[in-house]
């Protein structure tokens, strides 16, 4: 943007600027805060509810939910207060190549690349799991090939739907979002017309027995799906260089997402629990393991309106897996523009300026992800995709906004965390518990292990890439303060 006729443009008016021929600013509040809301409340709690009911064994899976969202209001004020600051295309590789850059060069944030090409359409994989498994409830003789060919198609649909600019992108988005709020609302509305409190407030025995290596293992893993289901909250900061006013949108499309989906899912899960006993969602064979909120459909108000309510949540499932590679393909774009990735995923499209190779290899990645899940189980894919991205990105996005504090104290930041640092502790503190525990909830498949083993290679491909860049280790180490003006110096 430029300054209003008859004076200059002023520092806030360059940071929010785009670079020549780079992305235009176009999505607003509703249309941020929608983004968000869409990517959060896809097909997630649909299909993790049953999951956080057998993590539990029982009704009191209501804490994995509430337990998620304080971990996810926690760090999205570290979201918040650093996308209001750096309001640039690739979210956290933005925060870490500045606050890392002093020290290691451009190792952390190649690395947050290397691991969100892999996370980010991990979690759309699981969107793509769960289209499949509620189409399976209008469609109960599909079979797995069938349901793979599905999934794929829908995955080619999502991508070809995003080659186009962002400002057809934000309005598709802002009818999906609607259609959201309306499946979620049937589902709490029918819960609530034939709603039990006897199924939904009695425990078994030793429920909240906290001395219990059960209730502990079983919170962990409730956390982990608490969070996953909250996941989406930062799609926004992704899209920075696309956000008007981003020092004041950023921030509220952040809280307010959260808060909302905060209110709906605990509605839900506690709707649910009181219309459908909880031994259901546990056994495989049962039709509430898979499609719960279809039988809660089909229990109060009969199968025409179970299938209605699918099509909607299918239409969900869909605008989750939209907005996800939408603000995921714009990652690697960045990062290449800076010479902190593969060149090639520089390029936007010539006319509607997006990323064109992002969005492709996000893509294929998320259809080689999809498979994977449905050969193996949800739980698991939840559980991998949560361990690689915690190390670089969650717990090392926190690391960064101390040191960012301490290193570039005239940083402009329209918005500041509330009671700093006790959120950035609290969400540390989480992060450390879905990542310890990792390992004991998926036993013989070795997510910590993963996990580590991807970080290792990725660390294998910097050094190959610096030499050929010639870049730290293998040249100097450069310092680019680009989001403070010539009178606002950084601490060195």
């Amino acid at each position: 943007m430029s300054g209003s006729p008859g004076r200059p443009a002023s520092p806030d008016d360059l940071r929010s600027a785009p670079p020549e021929g780079g992305f235009v600013r176009r999505v607003g509040l509703f249309q941020a805060t929608a983004i968000n809301m869409s990517q959060m409340c896809g097909i997630g709690p649909f299909v993790t509810i049953p999951l956080m009911v057998t993590a539990f064994g029982g009704p009191q899976a209501v804490i994995g939910f509430v337990a998620g969202a304080l971990l996810a209001l926690c760090d999205g004020l570290v979201w918040a207060e650093l996308g209001a600051a750096m309001p640039g295309s690739g979210g956290s590789y933005v925060y870490l190549r500045q606050a890392f850059q002093y020290r290691t060069g451009r190792l952390v944030p190649f690395l947050f690349v290397w691991t969100a090409m892999l996370f980010i359409p991990l979690i759309m994989s699981t969107g793509v799991v769960g289209f499949v498994q509620y189409l399976g409830y209008l469609a109960p003789g599909l079979g797995q090939t069938s349901g793979d060919l599905i999934g794929l198609g829908v995955i080619a649909l999502v991508v070809l739907l995003l080659w186009r600019g962002i400002e057809h992108i934000a309005r598709i988005t802002a009818v999906m979002w609607t259609v959201m709020i309306a499946s979620v609302l049937l589902v709490i509305v029918a819960a609530a017309s034939d709603f039990s409190t006897h199924l939904a407030f009695t425990y078994p025995a030793h429920a909240f027995d906290l001395t219990s290596d059960h209730f502990w293992l079983g919170f962990a893993a409730g956390l982990t799906i608490g969070i996953y289901d909250y996941l989406g909250y930062n799609t926004t900061a992704y899209m920075g260089a696309e956000i008007k006013d981003p020092g004041r949108v950023l921030p509220r499309s952040i809280l307010f997402s959260i808060l909302g989906i905060m209110a709906i899912y605990l509605l839900l899960q506690i709707g649910t629990l009181g219309v459908i006993d909880w031994h259901r969602m546990t056994n495989p064979a049962d039709i509430a393991s898979t499609s719960v909120a279809s039988a809660v459909l089909e229990k109060t108000w009969g199968k025409g309106a179970a299938d209605t309510v699918t099509v909607l949540i299918l239409v969900t499932a869909f605008a989750s897996v939209f907005t996800g590679l939408l603000g995921g393909s714009r990652v690697p774009y960045d990062a290449a523009r800076d010479r902190v990735f593969f060149r090639p995923y520089e390029k936007l499209h010539p006319r509607h300026r997006f990323p064109m190779l992002g969005l492709a290899t996000m893509g294929v990645i998320t259809a080689v992800g999809f498979l994977i899940g449905r050969h193996t189980d949800l739980a698991t894919l939840i559980q991998l995709l949560t361990t690689v991205m915690v190390i670089v990105q969650a717990l090392a996005q926190i690391v960064a906004l101390t040191v960012l504090r301490r290193r570039q104290p005239a940083l402009k930041r329209p918005y500041r965390m509330w009671l700093y640092p006790v959120p950035g502790v609290i969400a540390f503190v989480g992060w450390c518990v879905i990542y310890g525990y990792a390992d004991k909830n998926s036993p013989g498949r070795h997510p910590i292990e993963w996990s580590l083993a991807w970080l290792a290679l990725g660390c294998v491909a910097f050094v190959l890439w610096a030499r050929f860049e010639k870049v730290w280790p293998f040249g100097p180490r450069e310092v680019s303060e680009e989001y403070l003006t010539p009178e606002e110096p950084a601490v060195v």
